[in-house]
């Protein structure tokens, strides 16, 4: 069950992240209420899935695919340039997510 709530935290986290430009500076009411909303579900999703997944696991599960998803949705939504760098950066930060996985199995 520590993993669903992690998908949980993650997808709350990219939705959180997602909505920071469009409060301009924290600025406007309803994208404010909606970020900040977002972010605390992610942290009460984050606590219950560390209830069964190592702490260092799922933080870089968390912070590793919530990047990647940021990224993503950057490129394809918001018109943020793609390029070599954030490729090999992302390709990095899912390797790592696995090493740590595969490391935290046992």
């Amino acid at each position: 069950m520590g993993y669903v709530f992690l998908v949980l935290a993650i997808a709350c986290e990219v939705v959180g992240t997602s909505l920071l430009k469009s409060t301009e500076g924290f600025s406007r009411l309803v994208p404010t209420a909606a970020c900040l909303g977002a972010y605390a579900l992610a942290f009460v999703w984050l606590a219950q899935a560390v209830k069964d997944v190592q702490v260092g696991v799922a933080y870089a599960l968390w912070s590793g695919l919530g990047t990647a998803a940021i990224v993503a949705i950057g490129v394809t939504f918001l018109n943020e340039p793609v390029n070599a760098a954030k490729v090999i950066g992302i390709v990095l930060i899912i390797t790592g997510v696995v090493v740590l996985n595969l490391g935290g199995a046992h």
